[in-house]
């Protein structure tokens, strides 16, 4: 063999050493440089980390169908910002758990076996911005289960098998802009419910058992901007329920079982105070399209530019209107 033979060979060697010694084995998680710190990655078949570098500040462990967590696997990681455990089957978690990662800002727990939460749990999640909690096995929630975070500006707890809410739940989640509890099995909500967030914007209920709307519910967010209350059994809304939404843009209440509203329960949505900009939706509910949906028949004029589903808001009486379109006999009033 030539000198040169010999030297590429070597040389073909090193770059395969080289390239064993730089891919990363298929059981470790994967770790890149964010900048700020240090992302760590993991997911099968890697196994979950038992020890983290020292600036991660931002990990996720998903889709290993873990029950338990690895003993002390915050402890070195101080400034870890996000923490993504979804997918798996977390049963419960201890009141020390985020106590090592004040720093906090994002928890995603989606679609775990998590049926309470330990008192405690988020005394010091101060900075805590973002909670998922979707997706799991809660029945019941306490307030207490809350504590701590002042900063909280999403709370998701939808795909529960929540069927009641305590009071005072929110009271102290002054920042919460965004409620998603859609999903649920909730029949009546609190009237108290919504009285502790400063400015909610997005309020999710779709999907639930619900049968009536109050008129208090909403009173404390004159700043919703989203409302969603599609899939539900409302037959009943109160007059006053939607009493000084003044900035909502968006509406959902189809799929209920609304046959006729109040007298002026449109009166602050829509023009002629001010346009929806994302629009509203009340198609697949059974309406009576008779003389008591009057005021419902000129608010639909007024606002039929931001109306969805046209074709799906149809008369399910009297019998001679039934299937004609709610606009079309609207429009013919």
């Amino acid at each position: 063999m030539s000198f040169r033979s010999q030297e590429q060979n070597q040389r073909t060697l090193f770059l395969l050493l080289l390239l064993a010694a730089s891919t990363p084995s298929p059981k470790a998680c994967l770790v890149y440089n964010l900048g700020n710190g240090s992302s760590v990655n993991c997911h099968p078949t890697a196994e979950p980390p038992h020890h983290l570098p020292a600036d991660t500040v931002y990990l996720a462990v998903e889709f290993f169908n873990l029950t338990q967590l690895p003993a002390n696997i915050l402890q070195d990681a101080s400034n870890l910002q996000e923490l993504h455990l979804s997918n798996n089957r977390l049963e419960n978690l201890s009141a020390e758990f985020l106590l090592p990662v004040p720093q906090l800002k994002v928890l995603d727990l989606t679609h775990n076996a998590l049926s309470q939460l330990p008192p405690g749990l988020f005394q010091a999640s101060a900075a805590l911005h973002t909670l998922v909690l979707k997706e799991n096995c809660l029945e019941v929630l306490r307030a207490s289960w809350l504590n701590g975070l002042k900063a909280l500006a999403y709370l998701d707890l939808s795909g529960n098998r929540l069927q009641m809410l305590p009071p005072g739940l929110l009271a102290n989640l002054t920042a919460l802009q965004i409620l998603d509890l859609g999903d649920n099995q909730l029949e009546v909500l609190p009237s108290d419910l919504l009285r502790g967030p400063l400015r909610l914007e997005r309020l999710h209920l779709e999907s639930n058992r619900l049968r009536v709307l109050g008129g208090d519910l909403l009173a404390p967010q004159p700043g919703l901007r989203y409302l969603f209350l599609q899939n539900n059994s409302l037959a009943t809304v109160a007059a006053g329920a939607f009493q000084g939404l003044q900035e909502l843009d968006m509406l959902d209440l189809s799929d209920n079982l609304l046959t006729s509203v109040p007298t002026g329960l449109w009166a602050s949505l829509g023009q002629p105070a001010r346009a929806m900009k994302e629009g509203f939706d009340i198609s697949s509910n059974p309406w009576v399209c008779d003389e008591n949906l009057g005021h419902l028949y000129r608010w639909l004029m007024a606002n039929k530019d931001t109306m969805f589903s046209r074709k799906d808001t149809l008369c399910a009486g009297p019998e001679d209107m039934k299937g004609r379109a709610l606009l079309e006999v609207a429009m013919s009033q």
